[in-house]
């Protein structure tokens, strides 16, 4: 909804607030707030925030009772009657004690002119309760947002449930911060790569936000990389939609529709995409099943690929030996292993050491 959609039921729940405060609330005019009420969800959700604003606003009159007119209680200073005992003003070693509601005195209530008041100052007074909300800190306008935060070390992966019923897989060294509100799923994929299976809720798209772009979808499996250049989407199930960020400025881009099999490359030169099969997306991304699939890669991209799992880095010395190309499927967990490989099938010679594994021309 809209923020001018929320105004107007604000709006409508203040005068139902202010009608039925108002005096002459007859069976007729309850059984129209009910019928405004079941219409929809967001009219009974506005309807009790205002209730209890309204409820508040009468605890504070309360609280102040007593005092001259005019004069406001200083914050956790909230005053005794005067015509309270000296025993309940004060404790045995003579400090002030918490307030003693049974002290309290109310100005009595003149009946006839409450029931006469006219009902514009009531709504007046209604209308007033949405700037008590708004000095109490509740959010009158902005719906609940359900935020949480996802992330993995290096060498880790990890599947999350979200509240909407939704699963993330997180690669590693990878961190996502999830948002859920009534009109929106939002994830900021702030690092790495996660692959998500969004439940669908055409209500709700399943927004994922990285590096000025935005990956839409509302019930399909797909998985979105984030790199120092650019983003990379790749899409197992459904549609979803890449577009620019709103807030990405000069670097707005048109709007691209992937379907399953796709694999889109987005950077602030354009996007490239390329239409595959599913199972070739699927290859992918089987670094969920722990392996790393290279189909005729570069040495220094498949390095790069490792270095992404694993702590002890594969660092290439000479550009000659990160020019050659490989291929094949290897565990990510087993860099070692791979530079053994390499060591047996091409002109390369490695130094091994704690931190990294360094390759050079043999």
């Amino acid at each position: 909804m809209d923020m001018a959609g929320s105004i107007r039921i604000e709006r409508t729940a203040a005068a139902w607030l202010a009608r039925r405060d108002a005096g002459g609330w007859v069976a007729r005019d309850q059984a129209e707030l009910d019928a405004w009420l079941a219409a929809s969800t967001a009219h009974r959700v506005a309807w009790l925030r205002l209730q209890a604003a309204w409820r508040e606003s009468g605890r504070l009159k309360a609280l102040g009772a007593g005092l001259p007119a005019g004069r406001v209680p200083e914050r956790k200073q909230w005053g005794p009657s005067p015509r309270a005992t000296p025993a309940s003003r004060t404790l045995a070693g003579g400090e002030r004690s918490a307030l003693d509601a049974g002290a309290l005195v109310f100005a009595p209530r003149s009946r006839g002119v409450q029931s006469h008041l006219p009902r514009r100052l009531s709504a007046v007074a209604a209308v007033a309760v949405v700037a008590i909300a708004l000095a109490l800190g509740w959010r009158v306008h902005s719906p609940p947002v359900h935020q949480v935060a996802y992330g993995t070390p290096v060498g880790a992966l990890e599947t999350a449930s979200l509240a909407d019923g939704s699963e993330a897989t997180l690669s590693s060294d990878s961190r996502i911060v999830v948002a859920l509100s009534r009109s929106e799923r939002r994830i900021d994929l702030q690092r790495g790569e996660a692959f998500f299976h969004a439940a669908r809720d055409a209500g709700r798209p399943f927004v994922v936000a990285a590096a000025g772009h935005r990956v839409i979808a509302v019930g399909t499996r797909f998985a979105v990389r984030r790199d120092a250049d650019g983003v990379r989407v790749v899409v197992t199930e459904g549609l979803v939609r890449l577009e620019s960020d709103p807030g990405s400025g000069d670097r707005r881009q048109p709007t691209t529709l992937l379907p399953a099999g796709s694999v889109a490359l987005a950077g602030p030169d354009g996007v490239v995409v390329r239409a595959g099969t599913i199972d070739e997306a699927r290859q992918a991304l089987s670094w969920r099943d722990g392996f790393l699939a290279f189909r005729d890669t570069s040495l220094a991209d498949a390095a790069a690929e490792f270095n992404r799992y694993n702590a002890r880095r594969i660092v290439i010395a000479d550009p000659s030996v990160g020019a050659l190309r490989v291929g094949g499927n290897f565990r990510w967990s087993n860099s070692e292993g791979f530079v053994r490989l390499l060591e047996q099938g091409f002109p390369v010679r490695a130094e091994y050491g704690d931190a990294e594994i360094v390759l050079h021309a043999r």
